[in-house]
């Protein structure tokens, strides 16, 4: 998985009002300049908030960014849970289950 590329977008995005606008006017070709999954892609450009959750995208990262992408608080919440739901655990990054940690 390209975690640290897609959430390198995600970074940028945030940070860069320009970068934002150019995602946008085109959320699949901004995708193509990082180095990501089809499933990465396709849950970016979407945006599914839910997926980028479970794909491992830390939760700093993913609220300004659904914020930017029009999720109110209440939406940005319930898009996690329903990813859980449709896309089971957190597969990668810090948020992830890794069995029987304390």
């Amino acid at each position: 998985m390209t975690l640290y590329a897609l959430q390198k977008a995600i970074y940028v995005i945030n940070r860069e009002e320009a970068e934002m606008a150019r995602y946008k006017a085109d959320p699949g070709g901004f995708a193509s300049e990082y180095e990501m999954t089809a499933e990465e892609a396709a849950a970016f450009s979407t945006p599914n908030v839910g997926l980028l959750y479970v794909l491992g995208v830390n939760g700093q990262l993913l609220m300004h960014f659904a914020a930017s992408c029009g999720y109110e608080w209440s939406a940005y919440i319930a898009a996690m849970e329903d990813g859980l739901r449709m896309y089971g655990p957190v597969r990668e990054g810090i948020y992830a289950a890794k069995g029987d940690r304390p």
